[in-house]
């Protein structure tokens, strides 16, 4: 049986970019996660590797190799993993599969990587400009952030962490989810208490 990945990194973002060369016979997997999430901890990607190992779909296309993830190594180990499995993934941008009359397809692993990388790099470029920026606008007194003092209501601040709150939920540590989401302890914490409450 063949599959579609699709992922989305908001509840607002509109997948239909992605179903656009949907085939009939493709079984839709659709996560609406972040990118920096590993592939193997994502719902629906649990969901479309249990299928794998119970030998139920050998095909999986995707529109582009950043659906896969943001890290270079977790993209490589997940097409390594299915590559092991005999599964063979199309990334339809590229117009090209993992695997040509079931051998590993050389052109394709070169070109992934490459991308991954790219990907990799062009998001800690956009952090490093985001906190130039930042820094920049502190130096001319115009930085626009959360002046202190001023308080989120409860609703606000669990629509803000959603992420947070559904590691929480998972039952990871307060450490890893504040790894994990990219926010400090102090912001898990706060959302834990609110989590317990709401």
């Amino acid at each position: 049986m063949k599959a579609r990945y699709i992922r989305v990194s908001t509840m607002k973002q509109n997948e239909e970019r992605q179903l656009v060369r949907q085939h009939s016979e493709e079984k839709v997997f659709l996560d609406k996660i972040s990118g920096a999430i590993p592939f193997a901890e994502r719902p629906q990607a649990k969901e479309l590797l249990s299928e794998i190992a119970a030998g139920n779909i050998n095909y999986i296309s995707v529109s582009s190799i950043d659906r896969m993830g943001r890290s270079t190594l977790d993209v490589l180990q997940t097409i390594d993993s299915l590559t092991k499995a005999g599964v063979t993934l199309k990334v339809d941008n590229l117009g090209l599969e993992s695997l040509v009359n079931g051998k590993e397809n050389p052109t394709f692993k070169l070109i992934v990587s490459v991308l991954a990388n790219i990907s990799e790099m062009e998001k800690a470029t956009l952090k490093e400009r985001q906190a130039e920026g930042i820094a920049e606008a502190k130096k001319r007194g115009v930085y626009k952030g959360r002046e202190k003092g001023t308080t989120e209501t409860p609703e606000q601040v669990l629509n803000n962490y959603k992420e947070v709150v559904r590691f929480l939920r998972m039952k990871k540590s307060l450490r890893d989810t504040a790894s994990r989401c990219k926010v400090s302890l102090g912001t898990v914490q706060k959302v834990k208490k609110l989590v317990v409450f709401t």
